[in-house]
């Protein structure tokens, strides 16, 4: 099986909120396990979480070996303060702040540091991004920081400027990358970026009830066909599901991710052989 390229360790699949309330006192160390258990019935060997704000992640890094699982965190995101990322990470308001998180992240002993550019979709608006992105000189700089500090960067970003930028001022890999454009995914090809879409976080809503089936069907399609373009532009991608996001289940998740993969590139021969690239990227580089 594939490596699990996106995941949350701490989240549940149905209720952020009793996530948090699960850990908030103390990792619990029942529900990781669990959760590792359901990746090793899986196959999975390898997982690159994207942080959190307990610990969770922190603690799963000590316990992973066990599962025979290589696992990768960032402890937790970095954000701006009062823009989105506060469900997974940290704030900051200056730059002596921002290089305070990035030494944090180095003494904690996390493996890279996750940043966040955007807001995410709303999936009751195709096209929307919630709340407001980080601007160029913003995205230039946090990047800059933290590769002189000797970490790769993992960007949650949606929006065609704010990847279009992130690729350009060379960050690692995009996550989600919603609502792209040729821009944006040349700038991705001529950066070597990988790019994590994260597919099923919109997939697996269809047929949910949780918010209006057309707009959840329109947003799939337009994602759909920006990995069908990026595949084309030479972009490399690797699978992650964003597991412990609703109906996107730890273990599960990059099964569902694989399979909505072959239905988007069902033309593609080489499909596994591409996947397969991307993966090693992303373990090389993280």
């Amino acid at each position: 099986m594939f490596g699990e390229c996106h995941a949350h360790i701490f989240m549940n699949g149905y209720d952020y909120a009793k996530a948090v309330e699960d850990h908030e006192d103390g990792v619990c160390r029942e529900l990781v396990r669990a959760a590792f258990l359901e990746y090793q019935k899986h196959g999975v060997t390898f997982l690159r979480d994207g942080g959190d704000r307990l610990g969770v992640s922190e603690w799963a890094k000590t316990a992973a070996p066990e599962y025979g699982i290589t696992y990768r965190t960032p402890l937790f995101a970095i954000h701006r303060n009062h823009r989105y990322g506060g469900i997974v990470g940290r704030g900051f308001d200056t730059w002596k702040e921002y290089e305070a998180l990035v030494e944090e992240v180095r003494r904690q002993g996390g493996d890279f540091i996750k940043v966040m550019f955007s807001g995410i979709m709303d999936f009751e608006k195709p096209g929307v991004i919630t709340g407001t992105p980080l601007g160029e000189a913003e995205i230039k700089e946090m990047i800059r920081i933290a590769h002189e500090s000797g970490f790769a960067v993992m960007a949650h970003v949606n929006g065609a400027r704010q990847v279009e930028a992130a690729a350009r001022w060379g960050v690692d890999s995009v996550e989600h990358g919603a609502y792209q454009d040729a821009d944006s995914i040349q700038a991705m090809a001529e950066a070597g970026t990988v790019w994590v879409p994260t597919v099923v976080t919109i997939k697996n809503l269809l047929g949910s009830g949780r918010y209006p089936e057309e707009a959840v069907r329109r947003i799939y399609r337009i994602h759909a066909e920006n990995i069908r373009r990026a595949y084309r532009a030479g972009v490399t991608m690797a699978l992650g599901s964003d597991a412990g996001a609703y109906r996107v289940f730890h273990g599960q998740g990059i099964v569902d991710e694989y399979r909505a993969f072959q239905e988007i590139l069902a033309d593609v021969p080489d499909l596994d052989a591409f996947l397969e690239r991307g993966e090693k990227r992303i373990r090389e580089v993280f």
